[in-house]
């Protein structure tokens, strides 16, 4: 039986109304490809935990939790991933790719122009679609 596991990620939106974009490095599984940062959810923790440590230790700056934007579950090859994708503000320090090979923000209409998790599929189809 394939092992599931929780993970949270970050929809960051800077003054531009751009989406922060993160490229998996070649050392992670699912390398090349890009994500919403973020990580395992740990026992005990609830999505504002998780998200809050996860951005401090992945990228080196502070983000505030302000909701659940999309609740996913995905089958990969050996796991299958429920990535629920939370909406942040940044609320001090400039994110930095520490784990990630790079980061870029983008506006909602070029999201798309990215090779993406499949996890992380619907969270971009759902941005895209999002009027703001």
């Amino acid at each position: 039986m394939k092992k599931l596991i929780k993970v949270v990620g970050a929809v960051i939106e800077n003054e531009n109304n751009e989406i922060l974009c993160a490229l998996r490095s070649p050392k992670m599984s699912l390398p090349n490809i890009w994500e919403f940062p973020g990580g395992k959810v740990e026992k005990d923790e609830n999505l504002k935990e998780a998200i809050e440590r996860e951005i401090k230790e992945e990228l080196g700056c502070n983000v505030e939790y302000s909701g659940v934007f999309n609740d996913n579950t995905h089958e990969y090859d050996t796991f299958i991933v429920n990535l629920i994708t939370v909406k942040c503000k940044l609320v001090s320090g400039k994110p930095t790719a520490n784990e990630h090979s790079k980061l870029i923000w983008l506006k909602r209409e070029n999201l798309l122009s990215l090779k993406w998790a499949p996890a992380d599929v619907p969270a971009v189809m759902q941005l895209t679609e999002e009027k703001i």
